[in-house]
């Protein structure tokens, strides 16, 4: 299951240490020299009590200074921003009961001092050249940025055809939006994608942190592929959910978002999450769209007016079919507007027959 706390701690960890960073540049001179390193990064004065002997320096932090620091055997202590050095070649003597399953001394340390203070503590390997860092019961081991660009490439092209993909099953639920022949199966099928797509930007994300200041163009790849994705996802879960009084489409997204691989391919499942009951045959269920994401696409029309199309006629079917005297008397649509709310439907409809037989 996906923990969204655990997630946005790793990248706040990651974010610290890219490349890029100050601190980055002075464990990379640190690495080239073949020599190791503790550092612990205090966020609070209660952190400094595991520290024991060494030289109080209160210096300001340069990548030269950590290097050469780094030639005496003892930790290293910055500030929170990394602006400091507070002290040098410092003994840090962590609760021995803490648990640990790191074989060195110089990462068991570690490992004992986050889990402790719940700092970011940062141990570089002398012998096998290795940035591992850690903070509470975390632990990630910073991988060679041909590694990180190899992975992110790869989780790119996997992107596109996973937009690929859903792009046509958004393609065929707005047909049969028009239509008015939706079935709980497409209303699921898209849902289950957007999720699909999101859990890969998520991973693509975490890398584009790992490489900070080089990862630039996959970060620009990654907005070119990802234009609306959630959101459309968002606007389906407004149009068919049955429970969005106790839930919000966000907070139902979530719920999906928290979901194991295995459920994720489960679309009865998603149909019950969204308000509906029954077994299998639930995803056959038709249904009706309210008119979120249809309306959406029409140009300049702003969302309180959409919000009243859908309450004064409750599905997109009876909006496709009023009359411009009907949608006239919608609050905050005159007659101008009226006619662009058709004429806009009608452009979409166009267009979506185009790329059906396209």
């Amino acid at each position: 299951m996906r923990d969204e706390k655990a997630e946005e701690e790793l990248l706040k960890m990651l974010r610290a240490v890219a490349p890029g960073t100050p601190l980055r540049e002075g464990l990379e001179h640190i690495l080239r020299s073949e020599s190791g390193a503790l550092i612990l990064i205090v966020d609070r004065p209660e952190v400094m009590e595991i520290a024991e002997g060494g030289f109080r320096l209160n210096a300001d932090f340069s990548p030269a200074k950590l290097y050469e620091l780094a030639k005496m055997d003892g930790a290293i202590i910055l500030d929170n921003e990394i602006k400091k050095i507070l002290a040098a070649n410092t003994q840090l003597v962590p609760d021995l009961g803490i648990p640990s399953n790191e074989t060195g001394i110089r990462h068991r340390t570690a490992e004992r001092a986050a889990r402790q203070t719940n700092a970011l503590v940062v141990s570089i390997s002398e012998r096998r050249g290795v940035i591992t860092i850690y903070k509470g019961s975390l632990k990630y081991v910073l991988r060679d940025l041909e590694v990180i660009f190899t992975k992110a490439n790869q989780a790119l092209q996997t992107l596109e055809k996973y937009r690929a993909v859903l792009d046509r099953v958004l393609t065929n639920l707005s047909i049969t939006e028009f239509e008015d022949t939706v079935t709980m199966y497409e209303v699921c099928k898209v849902i289950q994608r957007v999720e699909m797509t999101n859990r890969v930007v998520r991973e693509i994300k975490k890398y584009i942190v790992e490489l900070g200041s080089e990862g630039r163009l996959i970060t620009m790849q990654l907005e070119e592929l990802v234009s609306n994705v959630e959101s459309e996802g968002l606007l389906v879960i407004q149009d068919y959910s049955l429970v969005l009084e106790e839930k919000s489409a966000r907070q139902i997204l979530g719920v999906i978002e928290s979901w194991p691989s295995e459920d994720l391919l489960d679309l009865p499942l998603i149909a019950r999450v969204l308000g509906y009951s029954g077994g299998s045959t639930i995803v056959e269920q038709n249904v009706s769209s309210r008119g979120f994401r249809i309306l959406s696409k029409i140009p300049r029309l702003p969302v309180p007016v959409i919000e009243n199309l859908v309450l004064s006629f409750g599905s997109l079917n009876k909006i496709l079919n009023a009359t411009l005297e009907e949608l006239d008397e919608v609050e905050g649509i005159g007659e101008t507007r009226a006619r662009s709310i058709k004429e806009g439907l009608s452009r979409y409809w166009n267009q979506l027959l185009q790329e059906r037989y396209r």
